[in-house]
């Protein structure tokens, strides 16, 4: 089972949109993710704990990053915005594993721009 988090142990229900880009090369590659109107927002108090980062969850085991920005309207948070950057052809493929998962688990498929 393939999961996001943004609150450690609490699964983000809303699917994201995922922007993939790539060098050429294949060394590196950035995904950026973007969630209208997610969980979290409804769930991120202080008992459960803060949003600090973006958590993706499957068998092999956790792949995370830091770099997750709110977006506001009329200082309501409307989005999470976040982005997971791949440094070797390794990590991209690790990636790609993942998100294999979670398209499957959450009935996706993958189409190019």
């Amino acid at each position: 089972m393939a999961s996001i988090q943004f609150i450690r142990g609490l699964d983000e229900e809303t699917v994201p949109e995922v922007y993939l880009t790539r060098a050429k090369d294949g060394t590196n590659g950035t995904a950026r993710f973007r969630f209208d109107q997610p969980r979290a927002f409804d769930r991120a108090d202080a008992s459960i704990g803060d949003i600090t980062g973006m958590y993706l969850v499957d068998d092999e085991g956790e792949l995370v990053t830091r770099d997750v920005n709110a977006k506001f309207l009329n200082g309501k948070p409307q989005a999470i915005e976040a982005r997971y950057i791949m440094r070797s052809p390794e990590e991209w493929d690790r990636f790609m594993r993942f998100m294999e998962r979670y398209a499957r688990d959450m009935g996706l498929e993958f189409s190019k721009a």
